[in-house]
């Protein structure tokens, strides 16, 4: 009974992470947009040509900006993430039906 249960989950959880890596988030600073997927997989970056022709001046600066801009990116994947695992365990739990209330 619980190997089946478990197994459904295992399904579950891969359709989830299938499902996440079509879904993109974005995260910027100053002129640089980042694209995450569902899975937190940095799939592009996209840099301002103004702020690429002063990143020649101040590569340091474009080094600060892509870390803000990626690290905004990954925390809004993260979240979608999130929200997903929390539906997955909610649908799951409600495939239960009344068993909660043997418990309480």
């Amino acid at each position: 009974m619980f190997g089946n249960l478990l197994g459904g989950m295992e399904e579950k959880q891969e359709a989830m992470r299938q499902a996440l890596a079509t879904q993109t988030v974005t995260g910027t600073a100053d002129g640089i947009t980042v694209t995450a997927n569902g899975n937190r997989d940095i799939v592009n970056i996209q840099i301002d040509p103004v702020l690429a022709q002063a990143a020649a001046a101040d590569k340091e600066q474009l080094e600060d900006l892509l870390v803000i801009a990626v690290n905004r990116a990954l925390k809004a994947a993260l979240e979608l993430e999130g929200e997903a695992a929390q539906k997955l365990l909610q649908d799951s739990l409600g495939g239960f039906g009344g068993l909660s209330s043997l418990f309480s």
